[in-house]
C-alpha cells in the first residue's frame, strides 16, 4: 500500500495540486468533519462515477486502524486506478497537528 504522510498532503493542498482527496467514511461522518478540499465517496459506485482511472487519488478515513480507506484503496487498485495513495493517519493525525477541519464540531 502506497502511503502519503501528513506534511506531504498538507503541502499538496497548500500548493493547490491537482488531485482528488477522498474521505471514505459515510456521509454523516463527512458532514461532521473532513479535511478541506475533500470529497466524500464511501461506495464503489460513487467512486467509479466521480473518479477517472488515471486521477491522482489520496484516500483517508478516521485514523491508522480505520479499515474504510484500506478497503477503498484495495478496491481501487483492483479496478485499475493507477495512482492511489492512503493517508493512514486520517482525521486523527490531521487534527493532532492543529490543521483545519471542515464540518460541524463534535466536541
Amino acid at each position: 500500500m502506497k502511503i502519503i504522510e501528513r506534511e506531504e498532503l498538507k503541502t499538496k493542498l497548500d500548493r493547490g495540486d491537482d488531485f482528488k482527496l477522498v474521505m471514505t467514511l459515510g456521509e454523516l461522518a463527512f458532514q461532521a468533519q473532513h479535511i478541506p478540499g475533500s470529497i466524500n465517496l464511501s461506495k464503489m459506485g460513487d467512486i467509479e462515477s466521480r473518479l477517472q482511472k488515471d486521477d491522482e487519488i489520496v484516500v483517508y478515513c478516521s485514523d491508522q486502524a480505520c479499515i474504510a480507506s484500506q478497503a477503498a484503496y484495495i478496491m481501487m487498485e483492483k479496478e485499475g486506478y493507477t495512482y492511489v495513495r492512503r493517508y493512514a493517519g486520517g482525521l486523527s493525525d490531521w487534527s493532532s497537528a492543529g490543521y483545519e477541519l471542515e464540518g460541524f464540531s463534535i466536541d
